[in-house]
């Protein structure tokens, strides 16, 4: 698959670059790409929650009822669960939520999502470019000249660029990384993928298994 390349002013350069069909025309699997943004949202969860038990509460420990004859649930201390305020049985407790995912795996599900963005259209290329300062309205500019402007969309630069970085930062639906820093969340997340020619030949280097 051939694509154009664009410059920052939205204009076509002329020019075309093929996308590596090891890794942007092969067969998505889905069921990798489910694991992998399971993953990823698993992760991210902090799994501090925690809820009292009975022996962790602060109360008098007095039999309230007598064991049998009462007609209800028998209970002892204020701090069972049967009563309003008591304990709460069998609740969350703190855990650690990541797991582990093969390294062959991930891959393949990096490769389905650039193969899903390849399939619907959604991956522009940009030549390479920088600015000269932290500037949000140039960024902004890019966007509108490449009429990407509405869109969730992840630019994916060769290296890090603090200036193109920071340019971004204020900007809810635009976020910038590198090669090695996509996921496939972050490409499923964005709408559209922003690629500059150079971070088209390090994804290639980045994915050769």
């Amino acid at each position: 698959m051939e694509l154009s390349v664009y410059n920052i002013k939205g204009e076509d350069t002329g020019r075309k670059v093929t996308l590596d069909e090891t890794i942007f025309n092969i067969e998505p699997n889905d069921h990798a790409i489910y694991l992998a943004v399971k993953q990823h949202l698993a992760n991210k969860r902090q799994g501090t929650h925690k809820t009292k038990e009975r022996s962790e509460m602060s109360g008098s420990t007095r039999k309230l009822g007598r064991q049998k004859g009462g007609g209800g649930a028998r209970r002892g201390d204020i701090n069972s669960p049967v009563l309003v305020g008591g304990a709460r049985v069998f609740g969350p407790k703190p855990r650690d939520y990541s797991f582990k995912l093969n390294k062959k795996v991930k891959q393949l599900a990096r490769k389905s999502a650039l193969a899903y963005k390849a399939k619907n259209n959604e991956i522009i290329v940009v030549e390479d470019f920088t600015f000269e300062a932290p500037k949000t309205k140039e960024f902004i500019s890019l966007t509108q000249n490449l009429k990407v402007a509405d869109k969730k969309l992840l630019l994916v630069l060769p290296e890090q660029n603090k200036n193109v970085y920071l340019s971004a930062h204020n900007l809810q639906k635009a976020k910038v990384t590198n090669p090695s820093g996509i996921n496939t969340y972050r490409i499923l997340n964005a709408s559209c993928l922003l690629v500059t020619e150079q971070s088209l030949s390090a994804i290639s280097e980045n994915f050769k298994a």
